[in-house]
């Protein structure tokens, strides 16, 4: 399979960078500068939400929390004006702002077979979990006259097996990020059913 946009590496960021991370003010602000699609500008709120409610429910420490938050937050900060260095633009901008690693790597690894770096961690693997599966919901959401009110697994499920629905959203990478992550893709559904970001 031939990858988009290889990212070449296997190191991110430094290991004497753990616990640096940018305030919520900080991280909306590089997206103000860098992002002017509405649509993308929600996704990326709405992952960085799926990942902070995952960390809270596990109830890892706040500190922990952000730093998913972050992870989902920016994931795709650099698709709008650079896509085809995508990927490869964030991690060198939180790179040179010396932000901590895990962010950057679960970043780097949130489309394995377009950046080529496999998601390791747990929150690797939710980001590329989350990233997939929500922009799937959503589209789902915006077709329904109610939105996400009464919204049923199966449902979600009949859309997927119509390839001309949402036909952007990798269903094969929805399959693959949910068996990395050891989640069903009807248990991801339903986490994004009832933890939508609703502003």
């Amino acid at each position: 399979m031939e990858l988009s946009h290889p990212l070449n590496r296997k190191e991110f960021g430094s290991t004497e960078n753990l616990g640096n991370v940018l305030s919520e003010s900080e991280a909306m602000e590089l997206l103000e500068d860098w992002v002017k699609n509405d649509k993308l500008l929600f996704h990326m709120r709405q992952v960085g939400h799926l990942m902070k409610r995952f960390a809270e429910l596990k109830e890892y420490e706040d500190e922990v929390q952000h730093i998913w938050y972050l992870a989902g937050l920016l994931h795709d900060a650099d698709w709008d004006q650079w896509p085809d260095d995508h990927c490869r633009k964030i991690i060198e901008e939180l790179e040179s702002r010396k932000i901590d690693p895990r962010i950057i790597k679960a970043i780097a690894s949130h489309g394995p077979r377009y950046f080529g770096v496999e998601p390791e961690s747990e929150m690797d693997k939710m980001l590329y979990a989350f990233d997939e599966i929500s922009g799937f919901v959503h589209a789902y959401s915006l077709m329904r006259p109610q939105g996400y009110e009464g919204m049923e697994i199966k449902g979600v499920k009949k859309r997927l097996k119509d390839k001309s629905f949402a036909a952007q959203v990798s269903r094969d990478d929805i399959t693959d990020a949910s068996e990395r992550a050891e989640i069903s893709v009807e248990e991801l559904i339903q986490f994004v059913i009832e933890n939508q970001l609703r502003s």
